[in-house]
């Protein structure tokens, strides 16, 4: 089998690693060179010209989404989208690891146009910080287009690439959950940002009363450290605010993260 891993930054690169390891053809591709040099030092095979990506029975999509104005910003996967459209081998399995909002999924499938491809929604939960215990072999969610489609990746991801994964029946059910994953760790960093402004604005030793909390069963208050930083967390947390008016302690966390910025300063 061939399989072709679209985008090769810090999720993509590993992806096309461990799939190669697996004794899978792999062929990369991404629009920066440096990405494209940088995976061929890996010893993969790798492009920035799209025409050079060609007969994929398989094609893993790991482009980064984008945030602009506090919306979502899709647009490298439709453009993405408009190329696998152009495509005339049927029977193709598309699976979308990069994080989107529910319905993209079903829009960029309408786009793609042709109805013998197989989709399947499969989002990344990769840590560099940890790759050996977070890293692309770790339990994931799927959701597929439709039933042919999830006999599909289950078949690859599980089967063939040994991924543990969690059932969704739908596939909107499996954009919402990556999203909301990271809009729940959002909340918990927040909380414990807000914890320690309360607990050192009274005179007590904040990691002192969290030691104490966290010696109940079911508490844990985390680390207070530099703000909510990095890409994702703050991005999905943002994606879900987009979707739907109910997310008022998600803007009130976003609010305590920038005041807790401003405190630590």
């Amino acid at each position: 089998m061939k399989v072709c891993v679209v985008g090769l930054g810090s999720v993509g690169l590993p992806t096309a690693i461990y799939i190669s390891e697996k004794n899978y053809h792999v062929i990369g591709y991404d629009i920066s060179p440096i990405a494209v040099q940088r995976a061929i030092s890996r010893g993969l095979e790798a492009y920035s010209n799209w025409e050079n990506v060609n007969n994929c029975e398989t094609y893993i999509v790991c482009v980064s989404t984008l945030l602009e104005e506090g919306k979502p910003d899709f647009s490298p996967l439709f453009d993405l989208a408009n190329k696998l459209g152009k495509l005339k081998s049927d029977n193709v399995l598309v699976s979308i690891e990069s994080t989107v909002t529910p319905g993209t999924c079903q829009d960029i499938y309408k786009k793609i146009g042709n109805q013998s491809f197989s989709l399947v929604h499969v989002p990344h939960r990769y840590w560099e910080v940890n790759p050996g215990k977070y890293g692309v072999k770790q339990q994931r969610v799927i959701g597929a287009i439709d039933g042919n489609s999830l006999k599909k990746g289950i078949d690859f991801y599980k089967n063939a690439l040994e991924i543990p994964l969690h059932i969704t029946s739908t596939i909107e059910i499996a954009e919402m959950s990556k999203i909301l994953e990271n809009a729940y760790r959002y909340l918990l960093i927040a909380f414990a940002e807000e914890s320690r402004m309360i607990c050192e604005g009274l005179g007590l030793n904040f990691e002192e009363v969290k030691e104490a909390c966290n010696t109940k069963w079911n508490t844990e208050i985390l680390e207070a450290r530099d703000g909510i930083g990095g890409h994702c967390i703050p991005k999905d947390t943002k994606y879900v605010i987009s979707i739907s008016p109910h997310a008022l302690i998600l803007k009130s966390a976003i609010e305590v993260d920038r005041r807790y910025r401003d405190w630590i300063s």
